[in-house]
């Protein structure tokens, strides 16, 4: 009896069209999350890591990207992270995270970083950052993803920004292959 074949997955050559992508609010991709600093996030002096906070940074930010694109992303930036205050001990951290602006396979999601006292509940913001996803197809190729349509001025004006430092990214990395 001769061996076996093993059949393998047969793959289209063309990939199925996407749905239509349509435009998107800002508002659609909003995350908001919190985690509590806890005795093993801390370093000596009682503040959170910075690698810790920026771990709980990227994980919200891709979730807004995600909602954004409609399926799976991939970190391809962070830059502008600013440590504005420290992160004390027994702080309940709240990550918020947003879509800014979307090229064509590419999003920048702002995140901000508020701390709340859990003696009188004040809260006070210590982290931001920028961070650029893309989304990904099954194979992990760039695919489209929808348009951004702000609403609100606040919306336009961060849109606006992001335009601003997507084209300094995109300097910074023609650059960066050139070496």
């Amino acid at each position: 009896m001769p061996p076996a074949r093993r059949s393998r997955p047969v793959r289209p050559k063309h990939p199925a069209p996407l749905p239509a992508l349509g435009r998107r609010t800002p508002r659609a991709s909003r995350v908001e999350t919190a985690q509590l600093v806890l005795p093993g996030l801390t370093n000596v002096h009682g503040t959170i890591f910075g690698g810790i906070l920026m771990q709980w940074i990227d994980i919200a930010a891709g979730i807004a990207a995600a909602r954004h694109s409609g399926g799976p992303v991939v970190t391809a930036s962070m830059d502008r992270l600013h440590f504005l205050d420290p992160v004390q001990l027994g702080e309940v951290v709240v990550l918020q995270a947003q879509v800014n602006f979307a090229a064509r396979t590419s999003m920048e999601v702002g995140v901000r970083v508020m701390c709340e006292n859990q003696t009188d509940f004040t809260q006070r913001q210590t982290t931001r950052a920028y961070l650029t996803f893309v989304a990904v197809d099954e194979n992990g190729r760039p695919r489209p993803v929808p348009a951004l349509r702000p609403e609100t001025a606040a919306e336009r004006r961060r849109y606006a920004d992001a335009q601003r430092r997507r084209a300094v990214r995109l300097r910074e990395r023609r650059a960066m292959k050139k070496d």
